[in-house]
């Protein structure tokens, strides 16, 4: 049975409520609070692994205003300090090094510099490997300090620009074509040879050419012919002593008769043979030597 107790209220008399009114609470409670505090606490203790973590990488990489480590941002570019190593091409405008050290690139296999075209396409090359140095490029030239050429290559020709060019090996150079110079000698106390093993030797210039052993000897050995000409002009032989030991001589004349006097002849074909001097020419009566 349910009592029920009505209060009447006369005016200006206070309403009383019942004593047993229902209060309804708002929010998580139980083990869903807990959780909730266990998932909170869990995501800070996240946060602060992962900001301990980026001060650690920043301290370890040397993060700065300046750049990271020894890589510093400058208004030029990037100023790299120490060995560095690259696993992948490095594309730079300017490599360069201090003022006080030198520029080391080195490699297990090779170092290769490469330059290209708006397009893409390798205009030069260089490739420096375990065996050979090879340049591509249409044309390679090393220049001096102050901007001189010293050794041009093309596909035409190639050009020394210093005085001398000096080659020291024991078996001196090989050339496979011409060669062009206003002067070749050795060094001093050597001896000089221009020789072709398999083939002709020929020397032109269109002034002159000046042959000099100041001190020793000069010597032309040749298997076949030596043919001196001179098209406008004449052979001069000028020395204190001409010597032709091996020339063809013709009949001896009687004893005591030349004095060991002879003259030299000359054949229609331009052989030379030896006469006994006698009081004319004896040239006639050798001449069977033309023969």
């Amino acid at each position: 049975m349910v009592r029920e107790q009505y209060t009447t209220a006369t005016g200006g008399a206070p309403v009383e409520r019942p004593e047993n009114q229902s209060v309804y609470k708002i929010g998580i409670y139980g083990w869903r609070k807990r959780c909730l505090y266990l998932l909170v606490l869990l995501l800070l203790v996240l946060l602060l692994v992962n900001l301990a973590l980026a001060v650690w990488i920043l301290r370890v990489m040397w993060f700065s205003p300046a750049g990271m480590g020894h890589l510093h941002v400058t208004s030029d570019g990037l100023r790299l300090e120490g060995e560095s190593e690259f696993l992948f091409p490095l594309y730079a405008k300017e490599i360069r090094s201090r003022v006080d050290s030198s520029l080391l690139l080195q490699s297990t296999q090779n170092v290769t510099v490469s330059a290209r075209d708006a397009d893409g396409e390798v205009t030069g090359r260089l490739k420096v490997g375990p065996r050979m140095v090879e340049v591509q490029s249409p044309q390679f030239q090393i220049n001096s300090k102050d901007g001189r050429p010293l050794f041009t290559v093309d596909e035409k020709d190639v050009v020394v620009g210093t005085d001398k060019l000096r080659v020291t090996g024991p078996e001196g150079a090989l050339f496979e074509h011409s060669v062009e110079t206003p002067l070749v000698r050795p060094d001093p106390l050597q001896d000089l040879r221009l020789e072709s093993p398999t083939r002709s030797l020929s020397m032109d210039a269109p002034k002159g050419i000046h042959i000099k052993a100041q001190a020793g000897e000069m010597e032309a050995v040749s298997q076949m012919d030596i043919v001196l000409c001179s098209s406008d002009g004449a052979l001069v032989l000028d020395a204190e002593t001409v010597r032709l030991p091996t020339l063809a001589q013709g009949t001896p004349g009687p004893a005591g008769s030349s004095q060991g006097l002879y003259e030299i002849c000359v054949c229609p074909d331009g052989k030379l043979y030896l006469s006994v001097a006698g009081v004319g020419t004896t040239c006639h009566e050798s001449s069977h030597v033309c023969l």
